[in-house]
């Protein structure tokens, strides 16, 4: 042995790992800390102090996992092994605040992240169950990923893995992905409402955000998801009406007529509008499609050629989405009123018959 030579790590004391605020290890953190396979297997025997939580992933006591430890077992089973230096630490390691107040992506799990109907109780969901009462816990991996559904952890593939959301140090999938494959596992009508329901009226997402990632799916065949995307996307229209009443008011727009249908002097239907200024033939439109497979681009182009029919009756018309009006409604709020003043630099319109819907 020369002087250059590293000394190998003393062994930390077994009794010594399972003092933590989360106790768990997978295997290959467990050999950077000196403990052979062996050393573990004994300690896992049965009636021991340890136990095998899922395959690699050590719970260092012998009671019953708690929530906590049962997510982040999961994600250690699941995610890309880590035998570097800074993994046998554990899974504990503190991720600082970048400036601007944004946490950094979770560095202790490549490649998983926790979805499914625990996803949505990490999100805040009062229709998602309470974790302990939970026999699967769903987490999303990339699909080439070689791993099965074992224990309490059920394996779910995606071609491509979303951003992750960091709740309580855990990394999970966003509400809409999450809720796509919550739904996918659920039979019972009524609880695929509330969850889709709540996802909206809770401010968690928009309905188009959903009925995309219902659609990418394939779930939008099943009779009893269609009917809870039909009472989803009705609550996103009455949520963002709500806000266009709303801005209107709050910023001092002048009033318009709601909700009308405008047709041309004993012509054709011209088409339905959310709000109507007639003094200055200004129309306003709200986007709340969410559609189901193979219906966008139809319905994309007869709104198209709605919109094109009224202005070059030289009616302006103003397009917002409920996600526009959530995020910004004071930008939203100029955009109207700049059209309102622009219709005195304007041609006058050609004279439309205005009727309640």
């Amino acid at each position: 042995m020369t002087h250059n030579t590293p000394l190998s790590p003393r062994p930390r004391p077994l009794h010594e790992l399972a003092v933590g605020r989360r106790r768990l290890m997978t295997a290959a953190q467990l050999r950077a800390h000196g403990v052979s396979a062996a050393e573990t297997n004994e300690q896992c025997r049965p009636g021991g102090p340890w136990q095998q939580l899922l395959p690699n992933v050590v719970l260092l006591h012998p009671g019953p996992p708690t929530s906590d430890e049962r997510l982040h077992a999961v994600l250690l089973y699941a995610a890309r092994d880590r035998t570097a230096a800074g993994s046998a630490s554990g899974v504990t390691a503190s991720v600082p605040v970048q400036p601007g107040g944004e946490q950094p992506p979770v560095p202790a799990y490549a490649e998983a992240m926790i979805t499914g109907l625990a996803a949505l109780t990490l999100h805040g969901f009062s229709a998602a169950p309470p974790l302990s009462s939970l026999d699967l816990i769903d987490v999303l991996v990339p699909r080439l990923r070689r791993l099965r559904t074992t224990g309490c952890a059920r394996v779910v593939r995606t071609a491509a893995l979303p951003t992750a959301v960091e709740l309580t140090g855990v990394p999970v999938a966003p509400v809409a992905r999450a809720l796509a494959d919550a739904v996918a596992e659920l039979t019972d009508p009524g609880t695929v409402r509330r969850l889709l329901t709540e996802a909206v009226r809770g401010g968690h997402c928009e309905p188009a955000a959903v009925v995309r990632e219902l659609n990418r799916a394939r779930l939008l065949s099943r009779p009893h998801v269609v009917d809870a995307v039909d009472s989803l996307v009705a609550e996103g229209r009455a949520l963002a009406e709500q806000r266009l009443y709303r801005m209107v008011r709050e910023h001092a727009l002048p009033e318009p007529v709601w909700n009308v249908d405008l047709r041309l002097p004993g012509g054709p239907h011209l088409g339905g509008v959310d709000a109507f200024w007639p003094e200055h033939a200004v129309a306003l439109e709200l986007d709340t499609r969410a559609h189901r497979q193979h219906e966008d681009d139809a319905a994309w182009a007869e709104h198209a050629r709605k919109r094109e029919h009224l202005e070059r009756l030289g009616i302006t018309v103003v397009h917002l989405t409920p996600r526009k009006l959530r995020d910004c409604p004071e930008h939203q709020a100029a955009v109207v009123r700049t059209a309102l003043m622009a219709a005195g630099d304007r041609e006058p319109a050609a004279y439309v018959v205005v009727l309640p819907r």
